[in-house]
């Protein structure tokens, strides 16, 4: 299992005592229960649980096992400034750490009281999420024409958007891609995943990338030419470069993503600040609902297992095509 630094010692998700010291399971039966959630997943819970930890000694109560009225003090207090996703997020590490505990019968988290509380949190503050600015269809283009060069860091920061895009990857599994994953064929190319925040057992899914009718703004061309440029065979199709240059022989970080972005939008005069390595992913889901795809088919793409958040992006891609107003313009428009 990863370490976790400055981790409190009652945080069980990340070292299970109750597992560690189980003389009836076998060390390969222990270190594969340490590999049930995700390590993004629990460097969250851990940083959630560590405020909650150091709320609970301010207070002077317990935080494991806690009262169902200490939760609901503490994200009454949290509420003050953060939003309410924060704090259902927090609810549900002190609720994951006191399963891992062994309280998973009463567990405080659960009670009643906690959930009218967060409800009341949820009505006063409301759950819209803003997110960052979507990349679409029109900006790919726009972005195409950016590109200056046929120099290695160019060619690679062009292969990261075309295909952040195309493929509507997350950051992580952008940079996770690996060029023996990759296949190409007569209608485009075919990239496997082996894994992703939503397939966490591995099932692994296939994502098919067709060529574009303009080769500047194609996916397939860009990651053609920055394998053959960089001499790529195996292992990870983005690396960081040196200071003087030369490629890294090591996997581009998923933060690395959200700069590419931003500097290229920047060149097109938009705020930087507004947009994020999300930016393509959100940017693909929202273009296809501006061109009518349906929810399923956009799902296919963007590997969402709920339709909950396709249909947020649904709802942006028609906030025009719908309106009553541009309707009446448009009807209008015939009387002149």
């Amino acid at each position: 299992m990863m370490k976790l630094s400055n981790v409190r010692d009652n945080f069980y998700l990340a070292d299970n005592d109750f597992v560690n010291n189980n003389e009836i399971l076998t060390d390969k039966s222990k270190l594969r229960m340490q590999k049930s959630k995700a390590d993004n997943t629990l460097k969250s819970y851990a940083a959630d649980w560590n405020d909650f930890a150091d709320w609970c000694e301010l207070k002077k109560v317990s935080p494991l096992p806690c009262l169902p009225e200490t939760i609901v003090n503490y994200i009454n207090d949290l509420a003050d400034d953060a939003k309410a996703n924060t704090v259902a997020r927090r609810i549900t590490a002190i609720s994951e750490n006191h399963i891992a505990a062994g309280y998973s019968s009463t567990n405080p988290a659960k009670d009643g009281l906690v959930r009218n509380a967060m409800r009341a949190i949820r009505r006063e503050k409301g759950t819209f999420q803003k997110g960052k600015a979507p990349i679409l269809m029109e900006t790919i283009e726009l972005l195409a024409e950016c590109f200056e060069g046929n120099g290695l860091r160019t060619l690679r920061d062009k292969a990261v958007i075309l295909l952040g895009f195309a493929g509507a990857f997350r950051r992580s599994e952008l940079v996770a891609v690996k060029v023996e994953d990759i296949s190409f064929v007569p209608q485009g190319m075919v990239i496997f995943i082996p894994q992703s925040k939503g397939d966490q057992l591995g099932h692994g899914s296939q994502i098919a990338i067709p060529y574009a009718p303009d080769p500047k703004c194609c996916a397939v061309v860009a990651v053609k030419q920055w394998i053959q440029a960089a001499g790529l065979y195996s292992g990870p199709l983005f690396h960081p470069f040196k200071r003087n240059g030369e490629i890294r022989d090591c996997q581009l970080s998923d933060k690395s993503v959200a700069l590419i972005v931003k500097k290229y939008v920047a060149r097109l005069g938009l705020n930087a600040a507004e947009f994020a390595g999300h930016s393509l992913r959100r940017g693909f889901a929202t273009s296809a609902a501006q061109h009518d795809l349906d929810t399923l088919s956009i799902m296919r793409q963007t590997r969402h297992k709920s339709e909950k958040m396709v249909h947020r992006y649904i709802e942006q891609g028609n906030l025009f095509k719908q309106n009553p107003l541009g309707k009446m313009f448009n009807k209008n428009s015939h009387n002149f």
